[in-house]
């Protein structure tokens, strides 16, 4: 499995609920988020979309963040210094992560990450949660549909462009309303669903050489 992600400061699958209900769910990368905050940046893996309650972690897979810092958004700003951080799991409790950079490991941490505060290696620049929560991700559902049905209602004059689409011109103030409300009701489809989540902290300088952009992607890697 594959999940992107940019942000300032191997057998692969595809990211997303689709395949929650597949035969290898710790697997499966819900999503990815990545945010600084003072001298650390904050990595998070979300696994087993729709988890169940029965799910552990699964010592056949490896889970990877994969991070690239660079002096400039976008991929065709040359150079940028590649590390990863690399987990993985004996049982729910016992976990051990590699910070690993151009020169080899730059941090390790092991131990168990299921309390609150995680675990922190020896140096203090790299901890590791992980654990069951709440689906932290928020889709209205119900109100797509409503915002669906509300423009399969809109007149076809001026004709639907080649995808079905009403021309932007067939709305006026009273459809734009009747969309954009249908939008804000309903509510949120994830609020009783959970995820097993891997955090991970680390500190920048093990990520960066004074750059500002670092663009982050995660994997998960089986019978590795």
């Amino acid at each position: 499995m594959v999940a992107v992600l940019a942000v300032l400061a191997g057998h692969g699958h595809a990211a997303g609920r689709v395949n929650a209900l597949g035969a290898r769910p710790m697997a499966e990368i819900a999503d990815l988020y990545a945010w600084s905050s003072s001298a650390s940046l904050n990595l998070v893996i979300d696994v087993s979309p729709l988890d169940d309650g029965t799910h552990s972690f699964d010592p056949a897979v490896v889970y990877v963040f994969h991070l690239t810092s660079k002096p400039g958004l976008g991929v065709a700003i040359p150079g940028g210094t590649e590390t990863e951080v690399i987990c993985r799991f004996a049982s729910n409790t016992s976990v051990e992560c590699w910070a690993l950079g151009a020169t080899g490991t730059t941090d390790y941490v092991t131990g168990d990450p299921s309390s609150a505060a995680g675990v922190a290696s020896p140096r203090g620049k790299l901890r590791v949660f992980a654990g069951r929560r709440s689906d932290p991700a928020f889709f209205n559902q119900s109100g797509l549909a409503m915002a669906v049905t509300a423009i399969k209602a809109v007149p076809t004059t001026p004709p639907a462009d080649a995808a079905g689409c009403p021309n932007p011109l067939a709305f006026d103030a009273g459809r734009t309303l009747g969309v954009r409300n249908a939008l804000n009701n309903g509510s949120d489809a994830f609020a009783a669903t959970n995820v097993m989540a891997i955090v991970v902290q680390i500190d920048k300088s093990l990520v960066n050489d004074g750059n500002t952009i670092v663009a982050v992607w995660a994997s998960t890697h089986e019978g590795s």
